[in-house]
């Protein structure tokens, strides 16, 4: 009796491993990459170059997102490099760069961009996040006086591009020309449509400042400053 009760067990226990066995190994066919798919690659053109195939994978070894075709992926592009061998999920896919923004805008507001020399924006230390007041430097045409005066009290910059050296030529009073080379840089502002329309007028009438500010800084609007009350 007890050899038979044992010869049982040992059936049974025989039974279920091979049942976890095939469980283990049983296999889905997935898509993995064959090739290098570069960041920026729309999985059509990865299909078209051959790059993609269905592989047999064991249901555990499974990812998250798995895909047996491409009709979910359609219009997308990889996120980064997939390599030989990886399965191919939708977290690695996207919509492509060029459709797809990266600034934090309020929602009642729009981004301007304006290009600045490196002393205008505080040799450099207006970074993505910054606080500035902004100011105009310019000629009143219908006096022919110039001007500084404060644009905005302040306004949030929430991108910085990149910087493109600029080659600027200015001539004394005795003729005597200086050219020397000021790098240039994009700055992208949070603004609302009146501020928008204030910044691009301004930009092409003058030129903008910018004045980096602190929580506690004080900023007021106040009268142009002209030659005339320079020194008062």
């Amino acid at each position: 009796m007890v050899a038979a009760i044992g010869a049982a067990l040992v059936f049974l226990y025989t039974k279920g491993a091979d049942t976890r066995a095939a469980e283990k190994f049983d296999s889905v066919e997935v898509l993995e990459a064959t090739a290098i798919i570069a960041p920026g690659e729309t999985i059509e053109d990865a299909q078209a170059a051959g790059k993609l195939a269905l592989a047999p994978t064991a249901k555990d070894s499974l990812l998250d997102g798995y895909q047996t075709t491409t009709d979910s992926l359609a219009g997308t592009v990889s996120l980064g490099t997939i390599y030989p061998g990886e399965q191919i999920i939708a977290a690695k896919f996207g919509a492509s760069a060029s459709t797809q923004s990266t600034l934090q805008i309020p929602d009642t507001n729009m981004a301007v961009t304006v290009n600045l020399t490196d002393p205008a924006r505080v040799a450099g230390f207006v970074n993505p996040g910054s606080q500035v007041a902004i100011f105009l430097t310019g000629t009143d045409p219908s006096t022919g006086t110039g001007y500084s005066r404060l644009l905005m009290e302040r306004v949030s910059v929430i991108g910085v591009g990149s910087t493109t050296p600029v080659t600027t030529t200015t001539t004394d009073e005795t003729g005597v020309a200086t050219t020397e080379q000021l790098p240039r840089t994009l700055l992208t502002l949070s603004v609302d449509q009146l501020q928008a329309e204030k910044l691009l007028f301004a930009q092409g009438n003058g030129e903008l400042s910018f004045g980096l500010l602190t929580d506690k800084s004080t900023v007021a609007p106040a009268p142009p400053m002209t030659s005339d009350l320079l020194f008062k």
